[in-house]
């Protein structure tokens, strides 16, 4: 007897896949044919199509339910007037004149600042460097090239991101400045989909630290389908710092790809506060041996939110190592997901990989599932993963409270703790603190 489908099953697939192509018409619209990488964008598109929108059914989202974008009519995001633009925050103490600032995808070069950047580095919008021929080639070579590109929100972004911030070190430039990429969606009464790029390009021996940031204007709702590619040459260096605040009415839909070359160095820190939901793919890709990635993130979300966390690192070569630690804080009925995956092919001998995702519940219809993951084909390796749920323990309120200290503060205590061996990772230091100070007020 052959499998039977529901009729009920096949509208609801019909339903996807017509909202996923009026998605693309959305951020294909109006100015398609002028967009630069015509031949990439096709093909992107034709990556989509072949696609459905996501459901609770497919096992890589069971646990993050879209549905309810469903019912919102996204339309391609524009650039807000100056007056709305006045409301853009002031870069950090430390990016100054080191910054990139960018409304529903559109680079805005008036608060953007860039004097503190030597000579040598490459730090702009693609619709401005694309048009210089060695920087055009280097772009085409390394946009939407970068290992699961496939992925349905990462096509649909390739197929219509209006912008993009470009970012190459040449080789040997260790560059002591931060370069501040900000991110704002604007969606005033009309629901809108901004789709912000960020290619980096970090050559042999160079250092970068990169600061990513992601926040909203307007309380219409919004959907965000960033996407960031990151390519380390040998021996390169990147710190990368990610921060997502947006509105209580933003889905948020996330990518970052890292390729890595032999003797490569990244870490990153992720901060999700924000969004009504948040979904970050975060990939690392190890082509290269002796290669080093560090992967530091922390959720802290409440109300309804979901966070979902969805990571790979593939160490690919031998002599490799990872590290990755993951925490959540959850209160009301906020639901956080992990799912982490390290992956170790016979060809990664001598590899060694820790993953660790601690989770801690604040309320009793708060939620999460978590998925720490091995796959380990190579026999001469050193890997381990875990996680934990808790609760805050009797012990150590009580503890706290033996000292003179109330209840109430001896929790925000605890809590405070947990979310700093995270924090204080940020090496930007006006960061560090302005996000101490929202965790706080977060508590």
């Amino acid at each position: 007897m052959g499998l039977q489908v529901s009729d009920s099953s096949m509208t609801q697939v019909t339903k996807r896949e017509t909202y996923l192509n009026k998605l693309i018409d959305a951020v294909t619209a109006e100015t398609a044919a002028k967009l630069p990488l015509p031949q990439l964008r096709q093909t992107a598109r034709a990556l989509v199509q072949e696609q459905t929108f996501p459901s609770t059914r497919d096992e890589e989202w069971r646990f993050s339910d879209l549905s309810e974008m469903l019912t919102l009519d996204f339309q391609r995001a524009k650039l807000p007037s100056d007056k709305e633009l006045a409301a853009i925050a002031p870069p950090l103490a430390e990016t100054q004149d080191s910054r990139l600032v960018f409304v529903n995808g559109l680079y805005v070069e008036s608060l953007s600042a860039r004097s503190a950047l030597p000579d040598e580095v490459v730090v702009g919008n693609l619709a401005e460097l694309y048009a210089q021929p060695q920087l055009k080639a280097k772009i085409e070579q390394r946009l939407g090239q970068a290992s699961g590109h496939n992925e349905v929100f990462t096509a649909l972004n390739t197929t219509g991101f209006q912008d993009a911030a470009v970012i190459w070190l040449p080789r040997q430039l260790e560059l002591s400045t931060p370069i501040q990429v900000v991110h704002y969606s604007y969606s005033a009464q009309t629901p809108v989909v901004s789709q912000p790029r960020c290619l980096v390009m970090a050559e042999a021996n160079s250092a970068l630290t990169l600061v990513e940031e992601y926040y909203s204007l307007g309380q219409a709702p919004a959907f965000t389908n960033p996407v960031t590619e990151i390519w380390l040459e040998a021996n390169a260096q990147v710190n990368h710092v990610r921060l997502q605040d947006e509105s209580q009415s933003t889905f948020h839909i996330a990518k970052t790809a890292i390729t890595q070359a032999r003797d490569s160095r990244y870490s990153c820190v992720t901060v999700d506060l924000g969004a009504k939901l948040s979904r970050h793919n975060l990939e690392s890709y190890q082509t290269g041996e002796q290669t080093d990635t560090r992967l530091y993130g922390l959720s802290a979300i409440a109300h309804d939110q979901l966070a979902d966390t969805h990571s790979l690192i593939s160490l690919s070569q031998p002599h490799g190592t990872a590290d990755q630690l993951h925490k959540c804080i959850i209160s009301d009925r906020a639901h956080a997901v992990f799912s982490g995956k390290v992956y170790v092919p016979r060809e990664a001998q001598q590899t060694s990989a820790a993953q660790l995702n601690r989770n801690l519940l604040l309320s009793d219809k708060s939620r999460v599932d978590t998925k720490p993951q091995l796959e380990i084909i190579a026999d001469n390796v050193k890997c381990a993963h875990g996680a934990t749920v808790s609760q805050l323990e009797p012990d150590e309120i009580f503890y706290l409270q033996s000292r003179g200290i109330s209840a109430a503060q001896a929790q925000r205590l605890l809590i405070y703790g947990f979310a700093m061996e995270i924090i204080e990772k940020i090496a930007v230091t006006s960061l560090r603190e302005s996000l101490t100070e929202r965790i706080t007020a977060w508590m």
